[in-house]
């Protein structure tokens, strides 16, 4: 890639390449598709009522194939088509991969419907950033950018674009870029992105209903490399999006099997919308609202989880293997999707502590998998036994988990600084180290910064270990303990 300074010629235009195969190369036949899935979208997909949207995030496929997700995301601009005269894209390598992010030398784009100008005014205040450079080759033939640019000048007025391809970066580099270019009602953030490639419909299915839950809770650490090809810029939107109290809203899902193509091997399509909707409510309340919540479930239905966690192991001893269970028989709070950490106690002591942290089965399902992990896969102890349940009092100890909180800071003492203790679950990590304490811990360990250095300990660092590359989030927990059942010693007589 060459240097980051600002070398854009004006004589130079990027030209269509995917124009007649991606979408069609005659002005108005692209016109008339552009209107024709607007039209389809407004009327088959249900959309939740936006105010200003700021973000979107939509897919970059032919238009067969996610033309009507990417619609559902652009009909959402309507209300607010008059003020956007700027619109920052990011889309992913497809061609020739880079590291960082690039811009191309040229000053405009052309579609077959018309010519758009790139905004020298803001590309002067991202190019002076190390993670940025103008690199042509790898926004020749790339149609992550190129194909939204039709719906864009359908739906808006007159406005300039910021065109980046995302290649290996950081969240922090990518959210530097944003951050830099936010502005206000002018601009609008375009992330371009697939979800789930060339995977049986079913499974690609389950795997793009996870990225949709990452999306909507604003969770960078629950985006797997599989999952988004533009990952690397939803990551970093994610983490801007959270400062800025930000909520994401799941407008379409879908994949090429429910369009296009066929369903042995497809391709994941999404489209949401990232807005200050003053009907969502502030990231306190929506802590107190996960408390409130939760501990309802555990006052009405913490019994039958613990319940359930005896029997999944037990179910072991019976040669059955962990228990299966029929979701149908349980009530709806539990069906939902939940995260949580099953912890067993002999005598008082840890025996086993497994869990997960973010929400990818049914509660009722998580608390049955963990609870069988904390019993027979934890490697710091020995698969449980049928004596120790005879000779010794085994507690069963459940916590649910909120969705994650990232953290921003500037420095280690930034990060002790903003820790409450007694309140917060942390996870630390650091490139592959990574290490997960529940709130539980500060009972053992209530100094943070004594807290931090056990944690860096638990992932594997040095307690004095820091780098720029450290990456921290918070969560709070809602828990229960079979010793608060006046018959916890029968959980273990089930069978």
């Amino acid at each position: 890639m060459t240097s980051n300074i600002i070398e854009l010629d004006v004589s130079q235009v990027r030209r269509p390449a995917v124009s007649g195969t991606f979408y069609p190369s005659n002005p108005k036949e692209l016109h008339a598709s552009v209107q024709f899935y607007l039209s389809e979208a407004a009327g088959k997909i249900s959309s939740t009522p936006i105010i200003t949207p700021k973000a979107i995030i939509a897919p970059h496929a032919g238009y067969k194939y996610s033309g009507l997700t990417a619609a559902a995301a652009y009909n959402s601009l309507k209300p607010i088509a008059n003020s956007i005269n700027r619109v920052v894209i990011m889309g992913p390598c497809h061609r020739i991969g880079i590291s960082g992010i690039a811009l191309p030398s040229s000053h405009a784009f052309d579609t077959p419907i018309g010519r758009i100008p790139l905004d020298i005014e803001a590309i002067s205040k991202i190019v002076p950033l190390h993670q940025v450079n103008i690199f042509d080759d790898t926004h020749k033939e790339d149609h992550a950018i190129e194909v939204h640019l039709p719906f864009l000048q359908v739906i808006l007025k007159n406005f300039s674009i910021v065109p980046m391809i995302v290649g290996q970066s950081s969240i922090n580099e990518v959210a530097e870029v944003l951050q830099t270019l936010w502005g206000g009602d002018e601009t609008l953030i375009l992330v371009s992105s697939d979800l789930s490639h060339y995977l049986p419909y079913d499974e690609a299915q389950k795997i793009d209903n996870i990225t949709c839950k990452a999306i909507e809770q604003l969770d960078p650490t629950a985006l797997g490399e599989e999952q988004a090809c533009g990952r690397n810029s939803i990551k970093g939107l994610m983490m801007v999006a959270r400062e800025k109290g930000l909520s994401a809203v799941t407008v379409d899902l879908r994949n090429s099997g429910d369009t296009a193509g066929n369903k042995d091997s497809v391709v994941g399509y999404g489209s949401w919308v990232l807005t200050k909707n003053k009907n969502v409510v502030k990231s306190g309340s929506t802590e107190d609202g996960f408390k409130d919540a939760t501990q309802a479930i555990l006052d009405k239905h913490g019994e039958t989880m613990l319940t359930i966690a005896a029997k999944s192991i037990l179910n072991v001893f019976a040669n059955d293997g962990p228990v299966n269970l029929n979701l149908q028989g349980f009530p709806r709070e539990l069906q939902e999707h939940g995260a949580c950490f099953v912890t067993l106690q002999k005598d008082r002591l840890l025996r086993g502590c497994v869990g997960t942290i973010h929400p990818t089965h049914p509660l009722v399902k998580d608390v049955a998998y963990n609870a069988y992990n904390a019993a027979f896969q934890d490697t710091r102890f020995p698969k449980l036994t049928t004596e120790e349940l005879s000779q010794h009092i085994i507690s069963i100890h459940i916590s649910v988990l909120s969705p994650m909180e990232h953290l921003i800071f500037a420095d280690e003492a930034d990060l002790i600084h903003q820790l409450r203790p007694g309140v917060d679950g942390l996870i630390l990590a650091d490139g592959k180290h990574r290490g997960v304490f529940l709130p539980v811990v500060w009972q053992e360990l209530p100094e943070p910064k004594e807290f931090l250095n056990h944690l860096k300990l638990k992932a594997g660092l040095p307690e004095d270990h820091w780098s720029e590359k450290i990456r921290a989030w918070r969560y709070v927990t809602r828990s229960i303990s079979s010793e608060a059942l006046p018959n916890h010693v029968n959980l273990w007589r089930l069978n």
